[in-house]
């Protein structure tokens, strides 16, 4: 009889951890910001898309003014370190622009988050942004390289 329920709690024991390791498995990893996860082009299409959308509250240098909070510096930094793009992503995606909240599309809202990033002197990598939320929540907003400047970095002023 003891060596039957030692058999049973073995085999439940071995079942459980073997479910969690499958479930280790599928659940994807976090990826930071600084490692590259928006392209130069789409920073660029970003940045088309902040001049026509966004420059005319937050300010052609992305600083703001006022009650409008600045998109780049210490400032956004402090406010958005240690959350993830899924989260940015989504506050931008339902309230913004101001006038129109709402009405940016998924493609749009990620080509104007990957100017966030050039000009905050994230590094851009090979592929893009990408528009699925679960992606998104998986990127977490970290400190950008100390001293880097942005690969392919949209300049407004270009």
């Amino acid at each position: 009889m003891l060596l039957k329920g030692r058999f049973s709690f073995f085999t439940g024991f071995m079942l459980c951890a073997s479910s969690f390791l499958a479930l280790q498995a599928q659940t994807p990893s976090a990826t930071a910001a600084s490692s590259g996860v928006y392209t130069a082009a789409q920073a660029q299409q970003g940045n088309a898309a902040y001049q026509k959308q966004c420059a005319s509250c937050h300010g052609d240098d992305l600083g703001g003014s006022g009650q409008t909070p600045p998109l780049n510096g210490d400032e956004f930094m402090t406010n958005w370190q240690g959350q993830t793009m899924g989260d940015l992503f989504e506050k931008v995606q339902t309230s913004m622009p101001a006038d129109h909240p709402g009405t940016l599309t998924r493609e749009q809202t990620a080509d104007l988050l990957a100017y966030l990033l050039s000009s905050n002197h994230f590094p851009a990598g090979k592929t893009d942004l990408p528009t699925d939320a679960a992606a998104l929540k998986q990127i977490h907003i970290d400190k950008a390289p100390a001293g880097g400047s942005a690969a392919g970095a949209a300049d407004p002023g270009k």
